[in-house]
């Protein structure tokens, strides 16, 4: 909403000023009685011209009960905008609401030094009522860092921002509910640079209504950044007597469920990507009282819908078979294919190779282009791509740069199907048992005039076995007065698929593994209404009959009403998931590992030193959990500290190879770390980062680490170890300092509170346990943060 159609009334700001960060008590102190601000400038209240200098003055031409100038009061009174703001610009906007409008002025107050933006903040006011309606800042502040661990947790941040909601917005208070899941982290942050998303929905007689909410943004140092308060008051909620219970709801959606199959393609670090099948299920909506499913089930893919039965029963042809392609021969594929004019001159022409790793194949293509002259003058070009192993056209497209005469041939839509079908029986035939037809909508073309000169563009989506496989489709493009084809894009991928289907689980069984990933919601939402003749009519049929021509817009009335539904809503998880539908294994989307909805908790760790630090190793699986114990007193491992280390530098994510994988292979750098390896990604991603040596060739996983090792490690991570080598000017009085061999690393790891000495001694060749490693690393987190240096500023 923000922003949006706004008119110009002022110079405006850069888009590129967005938020600043003050105090949110300042805030709140500075609007204690909100609704009194609110009077005052209604009554009267003229802006300061304190800190208004380089301000426009316009007489804005409208008729609002808030002026322009009554707003910059009420915005100034409830942010505590600082004097040393000037507003910059100012723009009135109105918003449709469902039974009204709301008028609405959006300031922007701008913070100068030096001529340089260096801070700003924008505000909405409500033109009629002068409620805040949003602010949102920023402060170009490079000097300020976070800390680690946060200052001010979300529980912190959830009474933030109810202090400030009570002190700008108290009308709305005992409206509104805590919503716990948005802009929840399940995963505890590896850094200070935290925003807390905070959001409030509104409640409607004791059941949410999540289109409506008050929403604001808590940074960990405990300043409110943004408040948005979208509501709209001029909604009607239906009288409920009776509804559903939530057990007959989950039935209920239960049984409308319909999982889809389709193939994925996980991003696979360690070697080949392979297709993996996967039962999806949409989230879905009943009424929450006759249990009726809201909205169709039908599986929509882009502009329409996708037909049942593919091109063909059965393969028209035999997949072309690699070898080596010719010039000439891409040349008298495209021109076989397509209606190439026959002056079109060859006027570009480039061979290419590569190595797809995704796939582990070799790729070779051939891009060919052809200017296109009539009476000596270039009129239109054309261009295509060829399979240089198989002669298969991958793309085709042909353009003129004014219109061509057609001739009085107007081709319809159901005309150009028609060709686009053919077309891909004739370039695909190996394929078209697999390909399936979208089905535009039918008032996709519904403006066409006879003779019209435009293109239909249809699409095909590719299924195996029945599966979609969404990383491929082919396009086609026919010209509506010639019915040639115009565009011709065969995107599909090189990867294998078995040769009959694989067994699945059964879609009973997908139901219920996605219903525990789903929770069901009570929840209304706005729906628009349409009348005809006095008669209610869906909105289905409302397009039918208007894409038709059946009836004039004019004639039909609208109005917003507000529904009850029971809805799917996904639970908290920890990463994007999708089902497995040959093992029923839920894996994660990016790498294809098998994981859980709910990841096990260890049951060993309770009460233990360093609890806290384990449970956040455990969480971004940096330790495995066995038989429900982290074993925090066993030795830990070269592998399990090197994983740790790169997740604490990486933000707790899983690093992305370049170059460490080597397609099929999956080279890998160390001899007894293979690409199958669960710490393959780590290991490289340390060599390639230099924490690591490549030493003799082998990196021994599975060996334990000393407190002298540990040390290294951990100076690498911080930079500092070129200057720990120098170690005569590191002071240290360790006892047995002589049986160190990283003297410098051990005196800034111990300098910086990373390891700790035991009676003097820094025990160098003490082997560490997983506990130690993990209470090192979290220091480590701190350290890094506090060493964060400000540039100087001269």
């Amino acid at each position: 909403m923000r922003k949006k159609n706004r008119n110009k009334l002022a110079v405006m700001l850069s888009a590129a000023m967005l938020m600043s960060a003050l105090p949110g008590t300042a805030f709140a102190e500075s609007a204690t009685n909100p609704a009194q601000a609110a009077s005052d400038a209604a009554g009267g209240a003229s802006s300061s011209s304190e800190g208004s200098a380089g301000q426009i003055e316009t007489e804005a031409p409208v008729d609002v009960a808030i002026t322009k100038e009554k707003a910059e009061a009420l915005a100034r009174q409830y942010v505590s905008i600082p004097k040393e703001y000037t507003l910059q610009g100012a723009s009135f906007s109105m918003d449709v609401l469902a039974g009204g409008k709301r008028n609405a002025w959006g300031l922007d107050f701008v913070k100068k030094a030096n001529g340089k933006h260096v801070g700003s903040i924008y505000v909405r006011i409500h033109a009629d009522s002068g409620q805040l309606l949003e602010f949102s800042s920023y402060t170009n502040n490079p000097s300020a860092k976070p800390t680690y661990p946060l200052k001010v947790e979300r529980d912190t941040a959830q009474e933030i921002a109810l202090k400030f909601i009570a002190a700008v917005a108290a009308k709305y208070e005992d409206q509104i509910q805590y919503n716990p899941d948005y802009g929840a982290q399940l995963l505890p942050p590896l850094t200070g640079a935290v925003t807390h998303h905070i959001r409030f929905d509104r409640i409607v007689g004791d059941i949410p209504y999540v289109d409506n909410y008050i929403e604001l943004q808590v940074d960990s140092e405990g300043h409110i950044t943004s408040f948005s308060l979208q509501w709209d008051d001029t909604a009607v909620f239906p009288k409920v007597d009776t509804k559903l219970t939530p057990e007959e709801a989950g039935a209920k959606l239960r049984e409308a469920a319909s999982p889809q199959l389709s193939y994925i393609v996980p991003h696979n670090p360690q070697g080949v990507r392979k297709p993996m099948l996967s039962y999806d299920l949409q989230a879905i909506a009943i009424d929450a009282v006759t249990g009726e499913l809201k909205g169709s089930n039908e599986h929509y893919y882009r502009a329409g819908t996708v037909s049942e039965t593919p091109v063909s029963e059965k393969p028209l042809g035999e997949a072309p078979k690699a070898g080596t392609v010719t010039e000439k021969q891409a040349v008298d594929a495209v021109k076989a294919a397509f209606k190439l004019p026959g002056d079109a001159e060859l006027s570009s022409s480039n061979y290419s190779e590569q190595h797809n790793e995704g796939t582990g194949t070799n790729e070779a293509y051939w891009h060919l282009g052809w200017t296109i002259k009539k009476d000596g003058k270039e009129t239109g070009s054309a261009h295509a791509s060829v399979d240089g192993r198989t002669g298969a056209v991958r793309s085709y497209y042909i353009y003129y740069h004014s219109e061509q005469a057609g001739g009085n041939q107007s081709v319809t839509l159901e005309q150009a199907t028609t060709l686009a079908v053919e077309a891909v029986k004739k370039h695909l035939p190996w394929l078209a048992h697999e390909l399936y037809l979208v089905k535009p909508h039918p008032d996709q073309y519904k403006d066409i005039q006879p003779g019209e000169h435009t293109q239909y563009y249809l699409s095909f989506v590719h299924k195996v076995h029945g599966a979609t496989a969404e990383y491929d489709n082919v396009g086609v493009a026919i010209d509506s007065r010639t019915g040639d084809v115009v565009n011709f894009d065969a995107n599909i991928s090189s990867f294998a698929y078995p040769a009959e289907a694989p067994a699945l689980i059964s879609k009973d069984a997908a139901v219920d593994k996605w219903m525990d990933y789903y929770r069901t919601q009570l929840t209304y939402r706005l729906v628009q209404q349409f009348t005809w003749n006095g008669q209610p009519i869906p909105i289905e049929k409302y397009k039918v009959m208007l894409a038709a021509g059946e009836i004039d817009a004019n004639e039909v009335k609208t109005s917003t009403e507000a529904e009850l539904v029971y809805r799917l809503v996904p639970k908290l998880v920890e990463e994007s998931v999708f089902l497995d539908a040959q093992s029923g294994d839920w894996r994660n989307r990016e790498t294809g590992e098998a994981t859980q909805l709910e990841k096990p908790q260890a049951a060993d760790i309770e009460g233990h030193w360093a609890q806290r630090q384990l449970e956040l190793m455990v969480a971004y699986k940096a330790l495995d959990v066995k038989d429900g114990k982290v074993r925090p007193n066993e030795l830990v491992t070269r592998g399990e500290l090197i994983k740790m280390l790169v997740l604490a530098r990486n933000a707790g994510r899983s690093p992305i190879l370049y170059g460490a994988a080597d397609g099929a292979e999956g080279k890998a750098s160390f001899d007894d770390v293979a690409s199958n390896s669960s710490y393959f990604v780590y290991v490289e991603s340390a060599l390639e980062q230099n924490l690591i040596d490549i030493g003799d060739g082998s990196f021994n996983p599975e060996g334990k680490v000393t407190r002298d090792e540990m040390a290294e490690l951990i100076v690498r991570a911080l930079g500092y170890n070129a200057l720990a080598n120098y170690d005569y000017i590191f002071q240290s009085n360790f006892k047995d300092a002589a049986q160190i061999a990283n003297k410098g690393q051990a005196a800034i790891a111990v300098g910086l509170k990373i390891m700790s000495l035991s009676d003097g001694k820094f025990l160098p060749k003490k082997q560490v346990t997983r506990a130690e490693a993990s209470v090192a690393f979290f220091r480590y987190l701190q350290s890094r943060a506090d060493l964060q240096e400000a540039p100087i500023r001269m």
